[in-house]
């Protein structure tokens, strides 16, 4: 596969993804606000999350956007995932709640790897090959 085509398939769907669970703690789904409450987490922080998810899928979806800008997203998303699946075991809630956020985590490194390789081809000044 394409690691161009590689690249935006795993991105789309992980932005969408963030996309879908910003619209759900920004409108204060009851699931959502009763899960945050029961992580231990203010509605502040879920507000808060629901905007930095919404400015990072811009980011990575948006090719004009500094490199700069797109790591910190990146990193961003890492942190979150991150500690969202640690307040799950934290929480001793099961392992299904778990996987959600690892599920994500592996997408968004995934789309990081493609990226990078995508310019590394680029910088090495070798066209990406389309074999008929």
């Amino acid at each position: 596969m394409n690691a161009k085509i590689g690249y935006w398939t795993v991105t789309g769907l992980f932005s969408l993804m963030m996309l879908g669970s910003a619209f759900a703690y920004l409108t204060g789904a009851p699931p959502i606000v009763a899960a945050f409450h029961h992580l231990g987490y203010p509605d502040y922080f879920r507000v808060l999350l629901g905007i930095a998810k919404v400015l990072g899928a811009i980011a990575l979806v948006l090719p004009f956007v500094p490199s700069v800008l797109r790591e910190w997203a990146y990193a961003g998303f890492v942190i979150t995932l991150v500690s969202a699946a640690i307040s799950h075991v934290a929480s001793g809630d099961a392992v299904g709640q778990i996987v959600g956020p690892l599920v994500a985590l592996v997408l968004v490194l995934a789309s990081y790897q493609l990226r990078r390789h995508e310019h590394a081809s680029m910088s090495a000044g070798t066209a990406p090959t389309v074999k008929a």
